[in-house]
């Protein structure tokens, strides 16, 4: 055999051994980020099944505080039905202010405050934020992965033939979302 096609086709075993090892890696990255982003979801469907049990507890209370209510139930509403990392981000956004709203009408109703179901109710929401934070933290780190490998090269042109796209990282819009909601109302 020819020096020159033994040397051909190593080239060629090489460059197919690194499609083939680039496109595994692409594959492996895109199912942990669909898999931490699903984790993403349970969390904040969590957070958002809580919601009316935390409106209706408050509603008990202080009924007249209308407003704030609806403004809650709009914003799990909102938050529920929004998909993909970039809409749930803005909808989680708007149901956690929300909820530091519902907060500080709490702090006005000393009874509330005492009220058993809220207080557990206000421990439960703080380890689902908790949850939150741990499986957002995940999944960042998962398409920062995927994302970077889509990016560099040479898994770029992997990446590129085989249609692999950047995801999308699921991020806060205000430094102060950055935040863990402060759910203690203890004296």
């Amino acid at each position: 055999m020819n020096v020159g096609l033994i040397v051909f086709l190593t080239l060629v075993a090489l460059v197919v051994v690194f499609i083939i090892v680039f496109y595994n890696r692409l594959v492996g990255l895109t199912q942990r980020s669909q898999e931490a982003w699903s984790d993403v979801d349970v969390q904040l469907k969590r957070r958002t099944d809580l919601v009316p049990n935390l409106v209706e507890t408050v509603k008990g209370y202080a009924a007249h505080e209308r407003g704030t209510l609806d403004a809650v139930t709009r914003a799990r509403s909102a938050a529920a039905t929004a998909g993909g990392p970039e809409a749930r981000a803005r909808a989680e956004n708007q149901l956690t202010e929300a909820l530091r709203q519902l907060f500080a009408v709490a702090e006005a109703y000393p009874e509330l405050k005492a009220s058993e179901n809220f207080r557990a109710l206000q421990g439960s929401l703080a380890d689902i934020e908790e949850d939150v934070q741990s499986s957002r933290r995940y999944y960042n780190a998962v398409v920062r992965d995927l994302n970077t490998t889509v990016e560099t090269f040479p898994s770029n042109m992997v990446a590129a033939f085989f249609r692999f796209v950047k995801r999308a990282y699921f991020e806060l819009e205000r430094p102060e979302d950055r935040q863990v909601p402060r759910v203690t109302f203890g004296s």
